[in-house]
């Protein structure tokens, strides 16, 4: 009985000094773990405006989040801007909380802090027993500028003569480098870039007023700066307004037999339609997504100007349909449909070789839906122009072209009804006239003498 005691003690210290052991264990992984806070900012930008929003998000997956601090540092004042105390979950249990955001203001003349620089100071603490239970801590510093005056805008350029439907220049001077600045025609935004002059404080936008823009509409330059501070300048200008031809366009069922094999192959859902709800698919949903494309194309230009003088047309060619006609589609005697035709048509001999209208960067060739074959050119500063139904391409993209080089040759591909070149330009996403850029005198008193003035002062 007493040899059975005996061997009971030496079990009974190993299973406490067991029990001691798991529980160091079980301090250390859990209530002595050594993992600090997470803290992500966002935006990350440097710089605080007059009104600023930031996005704070704190974690800490192990312990749970104790507290979060978040204070502005300038010329020694700390100014305290966010501060806030987590739960714990009972008397010896983690964090109640292990993540949140925090869509935090910030404004520096409520906190009595000026403009210039200053540090932007975060500090996250967890419920670790670490550092003798104040817990892991995760602090960050950020140097920014706190910049409450918007930017100044000096507009260069005096006289703004507009179409509707047309394009406009307009030259500027920033009091300071600026996110994003350029023109807004109601809500179309056009940007301006700077880096054609000398003096990189001024820049240009090339802007264009829609078909469907009336006098009414407000044409105003606007620039924000890097703190978020936005400027508007409205863009003094004489308005003319212009009248767009009415069209009426039979569709014949010997053309939907033609043209309607060719858009079956290409998506299936169209395939088994009957003809004229598969013409309106395409006239209509087909279109829109096409329009997207040449969104997308255009997004992305090159700061320079690479065209000289007036545009040229399609030699021998008579012009068959105009810019902004107002297109009914009628099918057997009805109105179904109705667009509106943003290029010009021009037609001469069948496969007839296309000159580019003017110098520039390929950045398209292809099929393109509705416009069948297609070339778009790239400019210089958002303009771009297209040449469409061609049936054969002979550009390739990122080709430089000079003006006169052939593209491509005129054909019937895409929505076309016979053989013709569709010719557009655009301002960055808008469709203009482009008559005014076959005209040499409007391009030397819109444009060209706008960017001599610049140039002669600098």
């Amino acid at each position: 009985m007493k040899a059975k005691k005996k061997n009971f003690k030496p079990k009974l210290l190993a299973l406490f000094c067991g029990i001691i052991v798991l529980l160091l264990i079980w301090l250390l992984l859990v209530k002595f773990e050594g993992e600090t806070p997470s803290i992500s900012l966002d935006p990350a930008s440097s710089y605080i405006g007059k009104t600023h929003e930031i996005s704070v998000s704190v974690s800490d997956i192990k312990s749970g989040v104790k507290k979060l601090w978040i204070g502005l540092i300038k010329e020694g004042k700390e100014r305290v801007v966010f501060e806030k105390e987590f739960p714990r979950a009972g008397l010896l249990g983690a964090g109640k909380q292990h993540q949140a955001t925090f869509n935090i203001q910030i404004d520096p003349r409520k906190l009595g802090l000026s403009d210039g620089k200053a540090m932007l100071r975060m500090v996250a603490s967890d419920f670790s027993w670490r550092k003798w239970w104040h817990g892991n801590r995760t602090y960050i510093e950020k140097e920014v500028t706190i910049d409450t005056k918007p930017p100044e805008i000096n507009m260069l350029s005096r006289v703004h003569n507009v179409s509707q439907g047309g394009s406009g220049l307009v030259t500027y001077r920033l009091s300071e480098p600026c996110q994003n600045d350029g023109v807004y025609v109601g809500s179309h935004y056009f940007p301006g870039h700077a880096g054609y002059f000398k003096d990189r404080s001024i820049a240009m936008a090339f802007f264009a007023v829609g078909y469907n823009q009336g006098a009414e509409t407000d044409i105003f330059l606007q620039a924000t700066d890097f703190s978020g501070n936005v400027s508007r300048s409205h863009i003094p200008h004489y308005f003319k307004k212009k009248g767009f031809k009415k069209d009426v366009v039979n569709i014949p069922d010997s053309f939907l037999k033609r043209k309607m094999v060719e858009f079956g192959d290409a998506d299936t859902k169209y395939s088994e339609m009957p003809l004229i709800e598969k013409f309106l698919k395409v006239n209509r949903e087909l279109r829109r997504i096409n329009h997207g494309q040449i969104d997308k194309l255009v997004e992305q230009t090159d700061v320079d100007i690479y065209w000289e003088g007036a545009f040229s047309r399609l030699p021998n060619s008579a012009r068959k349909s105009g810019f902004a006609d107002d297109r009914k589609y009628k099918y057997k005697g009805k109105v179904v449909d109705q667009q509106v035709h943003l290029g010009i048509d021009l037609a001469s001999i069948a496969h007839s070789p296309i000159p580019a209208a003017n110098r520039g960067k390929i950045v398209f060739t292809g099929d393109l839906g509705i416009y069948g074959k297609t070339v778009m050119i790239d400019h210089g500063f958002g303009l771009f122009s297209t040449y469409s139904h061609l049936s054969s391409l002979t550009a390739t993209q990122g080709q430089m072209v000079a003006k006169g080089d052939i593209i491509g040759h005129t054909g019937s591909t895409g929505l076309a009804g016979g053989d013709h070149l569709h010719f557009g330009i655009l301002i960055n996403r808008t469709f203009v006239n482009p008559i005014e850029w076959w005209d040499g005198t409007w391009i030397k008193n819109n444009i060209v003498n706008k960017i001599n003035d610049i140039k002669s002062s600098n």
